[in-house]
């Protein structure tokens, strides 16, 4: 009789990586890391996606045993700088009016934490969004229209957002909306998980 599985835990509690993480697994738990995700002074955006990923998958760990738990995180960079969620229109239009014309490079770190061994497993996607240029009117409808407030970027690439692109450079078309599920379904395989 094969030993039974450990639990799946996702640490967070984001619509978008449930959605996609059931793509691969249909039973998981969600659980709200409460990491802080403020950058440190001169860390480069693919070191910070990576070590909040981790943090997240330590932080949502706390207490089991006998699980298998999924932290991920995204940054979004523009010329080096970092671009995080808008958390207004305001915000939105200034970053998609930014992105006009320009390249936005997206960093989306994995964290798989075994908590049987403690062994944690850590991949980084990198996604390069070509961005079209864009109108102050068509930045205007997209914003009103799907309210990316709380997406990196200010878009929604799996909605409206493919829309302000003129190509993504991607291994791993997933990795843009938040979860590379390529990497992370081969993690889920070093870790005795059958995918598919």
């Amino acid at each position: 009789m094969s030993p039974a599985l450990p639990r799946i835990v996702l640490a967070s509690t984001s619509r978008y990586r449930a959605e996609l993480l059931r793509r691969l697994l249909p039973d998981f738990e969600q659980r709200a890391p409460g990491t802080d995700e403020a950058a440190m002074p001169g860390e480069a955006a693919d070191a910070r996606a990576a070590r909040l990923a981790v943090a997240k998958a330590v932080a949502a760990a706390d207490g089991l045993r006998d699980a298998l738990v999924i932290g991920s995180d995204q940054v979004a960079e523009l010329d080096g700088e970092m671009l995080d969620k808008p958390g207004s229109a305001a915000n939105a239009h200034a970053q998609l009016a930014a992105s006009s014309g320009r390249v936005v490079h997206f960093h989306t770190a994995l964290c798989l934490l075994d908590t049987r061994n403690g062994r944690q497993q850590i991949h980084v996607d990198r996604t390069c969004a070509h961005f079209r240029t864009l109108t102050a009117a068509e930045i205007e409808r997209y914003v009103a229209r799907e309210q990316p407030l709380d997406c990196a970027g200010s878009f929604k690439c799996e909605g409206l957002g493919i829309s302000l692109f003129e190509r993504i450079d991607s291994e791993d078309p997933s990795a843009l909306i938040g979860l590379p599920l390529i990497a992370l379904a081969g993690l889920l395989r070093t870790a005795g998980v059958a995918v598919p």
